[in-house]
């Protein structure tokens, strides 16, 4: 198994090299001398290279991390970033998953986030940079029949991941409820006849927010561990909303009135 992953996107490159997990930096350039790899003089060798990207800042920080550059063409780079990489890649450490230990904290207004077999890396990308801004303790996910933290999500997270504690367990049911003999309170977000307005919950308290699957919601035996369920009233003609819109509401709201 590779020890090593590719990221991309300007964001997303910046925030790993200020962290030291970037091993190699790709740009992409139009001039005909591709494929200079080297630390030193990068701003002298190729000064002619692509005058549509500016990529002064990057090489700033890579020059000072002392990260080796690689300028390449825009085939070469679509081969290492399947998405919107706005002219930039890096060759970066595998992601670090945390223990749930190095999450769980004594903080009155504690607050992690469970997600129960989400699938879509997209959606964990965006829950995991809200959970940045809303500093929030940690995210916890199965390891089974749920994404990872890949190239997208990190994408996506605009480099929130270099910052956000994830955890993978091997049981999302007992790790709920070892979260509870530590105090915390289990709050699922399902819309359900006996789910309440999220609004109306006093969440002064440690908790620990579970977030569904995009398909089919918190799963039967999560739901059984919920000290109580919530819901997002809606009131126009579809359905559901997104997990990481919902996840954004409810996070915010707690927030709110752990910091009121």
């Amino acid at each position: 198994m590779s020890n090593f992953r590719y990221i991309y996107g300007k964001n997303t490159v910046v925030e790993a090299m200020k962290m030291g997990t970037v091993i190699k930096l790709y740009l992409v350039s139009d001039n005909k001398k591709v494929n200079i790899s080297n630390t030193k003089n990068t701003n002298i060798k190729n000064s002619n290279k692509n005058k549509e990207n500016n990529y002064s800042d990057l090489e700033k920080i890579a020059n000072s991390k002392k990260i080796d550059i690689e300028y390449i063409s825009k085939e070469k780079m679509s081969e290492i970033a399947n998405g919107n990489h706005q002219g930039c890649a890096a060759k970066v450490f595998e992601y670090k998953y945390y223990d749930v230990d190095e999450i769980v904290n004594d903080k009155k207004d504690s607050l992690i986030i469970a997600l129960d077999c989400l699938e879509d890396p997209h959606n964990l990308g965006a829950i995991i940079r809200t959970s940045e801004i809303a500093g929030v303790d940690g995210i916890i996910i199965p390891k089974n029949r749920s994404v990872r933290v890949n190239s997208t999500v990190a994408k996506v997270s605009t480099g929130a991941t270099e910052y956000v504690k994830v955890s993978e367990v091997t049981n999302l049911r007992q790790t709920l409820v070892s979260l509870k003999k530590q105090g915390y309170w289990i709050v699922g977000a399902e819309y359900t006849e006996q789910s309440v307005n999220f609004w109306d919950v006093d969440f002064n308290m440690k908790v620990c927010l579970v977030i569904g699957s995009e398909g089919k919601g918190v799963s039967r035996l999560i739901r059984e561990e919920c000290d109580f369920l919530v819901k997002i009233p809606m009131w126009g003609k579809i359905n559901s909303l997104n997990a990481s819109v919902s996840a954004a509401i409810l996070i915010y709201e707690i927030r709110r009135q752990q910091n009121k």
